[in-house]
């Protein structure tokens, strides 16, 4: 029987030959689904689905980046009524690619990509299974793209039809420029009255999706969205006890969000905010923090600057050291940022007598 390591060179002979497939692919995929099973799947819909499909097929994605195309994929196949037809979607999945890829398709390669089909069905079974109801996924349209920074954007985009999230929730994002790979973020504001969405997206080393929504997406340009997930981040409606954030990086956008539900409906609460930057030059999002510390007298907003001599005193150190300055008892406490200020935190505030129910970090999707 093969092993996972026997598998090895396989999987990357048949990543090569999926890269190999141009778009024309998933037409053909359609008419072969089509032709055997009609009106299975939306023709409309049909790019999106071969494109997640062949990509978990293929693997190489980081386990954030799996579980989010597997809630897609899960939610697709419950949405669309397929999992009584999986083998019929994946023998026309591998009849397209082997027409597509047949000057290196060979039987060998043949054999490994129904091996892989095989691992990604039955994990696409146990997502349906979780994934609940609703749609798979959302066509929107961005209507804003602003550099804040060299490698973070804020994206406004506008679904076609209202997208059903709450304030601390994470979504999966696709963009046509990379068809398969989906990445969570998180809306950075509470739902609006007109549906539109905001994204804050970091440009990270490798990030084939986050490159692109920061450098090369411009507005005009249609993404998808998939399900909302929940991360550990959202607040308890049934708990009115002062809160305090504390956010790193593009972890921000989450914890605004935050702050922006509690504005929706004030409940008595008082917030406090601290935005962890390098210096003051990092801190993106400045204009939209100083309209809600306007607006809001429960809020206060406390930066923290890592780098910047230049800063007030009270606002040196890493973000976790200047909220600690700023706890009080009952608080409920909430952290999102990179994985260095994340490391540690809860130990950190467990041995300061911090109650483990009140630490809020995010979970892994």
């Amino acid at each position: 029987m093969p092993t996972a390591n026997d598998d090895h060179p396989a999987r990357g002979r048949l990543a090569a030959a999926w890269a190999s497939v141009d778009v024309r692919a998933a037409g053909d995929f359609w008419c072969t689904v089509e032709d055997r099973r009609p009106g299975l799947l939306p023709h409309r819909d049909a790019p999106l689905f071969f494109a997640a499909l062949g990509r978990l097929m293929v693997g190489g994605d980081d386990p954030a980046s799996r579980a989010a195309l597997l809630l897609v994929l899960g939610r697709a196949y419950r949405h669309f009524g397929l999992l009584p037809h999986a083998t019929t979607i994946g023998d026309a999945l591998l009849a397209t690619v082997a027409r597509h890829a047949r000057p290196v398709w060979t039987s060998q390669l043949a054999l490994a990509a129904e091996r892989a089909l095989c691992r990604a069905t039955h994990a696409v079974r146990r997502a349906a299974a979780q994934a609940g109801d609703g749609r798979a996924w959302w066509h929107v349209k961005v209507i804003g793209h602003e550099w804040p920074s060299p490698d973070i954007a804020i994206l406004t985009v506008r679904p076609w039809r209202r997208l059903p999230f709450q304030p601390g929730q994470a979504v999966p994002v696709c963009t046509p420029r990379v068809p398969g790979h989906w990445r969570w973020l998180s809306p950075a504001n509470a739902p609006r009255a007109d549906g539109t969405v905001e994204l804050h997206v970091r440009a990270v080393p490798a990030g084939s999706v986050s490159h692109r929504l920061v450098h090369e997406v411009r507005p005009g340009e249609l993404l998808w969205l998939g399900p909302p997930g929940d991360t550990g981040l959202r607040l308890d409606p049934a708990c009115t006890s002062d809160v305090l954030l504390v956010a790193g990086g593009t972890g921000l956008a989450p914890l605004r969000s935050l702050v922006e539900q509690v504005a929706a409906a004030p409940d008595g609460r008082r917030v406090t905010l601290v935005v962890g930057a390098r210096s003051f030059t990092d801190l993106y999002d400045s204009v939209s923090l100083d309209k809600l510390q306007c607006a809001h007298d429960w809020l206060t907003i406390v930066p923290a600057f890592s780098e910047d001599p230049c800063a007030e005193p009270a606002e040196q150190g890493d973000a976790l050291t200047i909220a600690l300055d700023h706890h009080r008892p009952g608080q409920e406490i909430y952290l999102c940022g990179p994985p260095a200020m994340l490391a540690g935190a809860r130990s950190r505030l467990l041995a300061l007598g911090i109650p483990a129910a009140r630490i809020h970090l995010p979970e892994t999707l």
